[in-house]
């Protein structure tokens, strides 16, 4: 298994170090290009929540990303030091009263376009998978 992490400050300009990270991963690993979208989408917005909700924007606090790449899949766990939140409460982005309204989709992208997430101490870490064809 090959594994790699890094740490960046809480700051959302730092979403491009992330996309940098996902786009080298593909270089390197030989991602395939059908699930590559799908994680860049789903692991930026996952730091982006992380940076935004977890830690409140609080460049003195870090997102890490650690990728591990398996023999059938690869997965991505984003850690926080924010206070955390509660993933099974979340208002329903699809709902009529909730089209409007600007975000509150993080999450559900990243259930649909992952193929499992689980969240873990109370919210801070989200581990995302994605299984090769």
């Amino acid at each position: 298994m090959e594994s790699i992490t890094i740490q960046i400050p809480s700051m959302v300009e730092n979403i491009r170090i992330i996309e940098s990270f996902i786009d080298n991963a593909k270089e390197i690993y030989k991602l395939d290009d059908d699930i590559y979208g799908n994680i860049l989408i789903a692991v930026t917005e996952t730091v982006n929540n992380a940076i935004k909700h977890g830690n409140n924007e609080d460049p003195t606090k870090n997102v890490s990303l650690q990728m591990h790449l398996e023999e059938n899949s690869v997965r991505f766990i984003v850690e926080d030091q924010g206070p955390g939140f509660d993933h099974n409460h979340l208002p329903d982005p699809t709902a009529p009263d909730s089209l409007e309204k600007i975000g509150g989709r993080g999450i559900f992208l990243m259930r649909h376009l992952s193929d499992e997430v689980h969240f873990r101490n109370e919210g801070r870490e989200v581990e995302l998978i994605f299984y090769f064809n």
